[in-house]
């Protein structure tokens, strides 16, 4: 028995670090193409792609990892199946439940990495990231603006240009903004801009420029010249308290706060890590195969389970967190009724396995 667990630990482990490391190069590289998207689309600043692209990652990794330890047992397992090494294990006495025991002996480690990664590092990589998206969107207008490059404000009313800035970036020369308001037009020229805080909103004061006004209404156009002019820019320096996303709350917090969007959270969490205990023994059962069919429908199967498996943890979330279900008699029959299947077809395999060994024994 010693060498069975030894020889089946070494093969799921080659397996599972294989798996890991194809599903992380196609996820990263999908990350990044989203995130080089949100710092072209103006989202986040551009030298904190790398930052961002390593806490989406981390957020990711639990997912990442239930998928290559699932995929890894169907595979290994299938495998053996396929080379006849079930036959000869089945016909020494070892039923398909013994192979139970290798298995969560070699994913241990792996769940231990899923629950750190889910109660403490998940919520931190989410409120990190959402940190550098507040900040960025926080800078003004006019410091996000590259000397000779048009940028239009957030909220599409301005438009702005600066012909070269400062180094720290809160002054601009030659500033042009172009402003759009109903029927309002308005072209405002200036020297220089800088940047003050005043009752906690932004404010551009421009000095030594004129102001050209058109009323779309009445046609009227006022030309103004000014030493100084002060433009509110409608960004809030100190935001109001707003909800804190229950996403970037720790585990601690959720669990001090019971509310139904709390709950909801606390559901994922806890269900993704039920989910990749369960599909260890789902994975155990669903990789049975015939010898003699030279296909991969077992794997094909195993993805589809996990692909409803996972939704079936999102619902969870919203159901949780809309009220309209309980949290525990939702956890309950999602992750018991897994938790069940997968027992269930643990037994009909291995009855399978014992009625298909009697029949051969008889018939030699």
């Amino acid at each position: 028995m010693m060498l069975f667990d030894t020889t089946v630990r070494r093969e799921l482990a080659r397996s599972f670090g294989a798996t890991l490391v194809v599903i992380l190069t196609i996820v990263l590289t999908m990350m990044l193409i989203r995130t080089l998207g949100q710092a072209a689309g103006g989202v986040v600043a551009p030298e904190d792609v790398v930052l961002l692209l390593g806490y989406t990652a981390l957020g990711h990794l639990p997912t990442m990892l239930a998928l290559s330890l699932f995929v890894a047992i169907v595979v290994s397992l299938g495998r053996m199946y396929r080379d006849s090494e079930m036959a000869i294990w089945f016909s020494s006495g070892v039923g398909l439940t013994r192979f139970v025991r290798p298995v969560l002996r070699m994913a241990w480690p792996v769940l231990v990495a899923v629950a750190a990664l889910l109660l403490l590092v998940w919520p931190w990589g989410n409120r990190s990231s959402t940190e550098l998206k507040q900040r960025y969107e926080q800078r003004s207008d006019l410091s996000r603006v590259a000397p000779g490059v048009f940028q239009t404000s957030r909220d599409g009313s301005r438009v702005f240009f600066i012909d070269r800035a400062s180094q720290e970036g809160g002054e601009g020369h030659n500033v042009f903004i172009l402003t759009r308001k109903a029927n309002q037009e308005s072209v405002t020229a200036a020297r220089s801009g800088r940047l003050e805080t005043l009752q906690g909103e932004r404010v551009l004061v421009l000095q030594g420029g004129q102001r050209n006004a058109t009323d779309g209404g009445t046609g009227i156009r006022t030309l103004a010249s000014f030493e100084e002019y002060r433009l509110w820019v409608d960004e809030r320096v100190v935001r109001d308290a707003q909800a804190r996303p229950a996403r970037t709350m720790s585990t601690l917090e959720l669990l001090r706060d019971p509310t139904a969007r709390h709950m909801g959270e606390l559901a994922w969490r806890l269900g993704l890590l039920l989910a990749t205990a369960n599909l260890l023994l789902l994975g155990v059962g669903l990789s049975a195969t015939h010898p003699r069919r030279a296909t991969n429908w077992n794997l094909l199967f195993a993805l589809l389970a996990f692909v409803v498996y996972f939704n079936l943890i999102n619902l969870t979330q919203a159901w949780v967190g809309s009220g309209r279900y309980g949290f525990g008699s939702v956890m309950l029959a999602v992750h018991g009724g897994a938790l069940a299947l997968a027992l269930l077809l643990l037994w009909w395999r291995e009855h399978a396995t014992v009625t298909w060994s009697l029949r051969r024994r008889s018939t030699t």
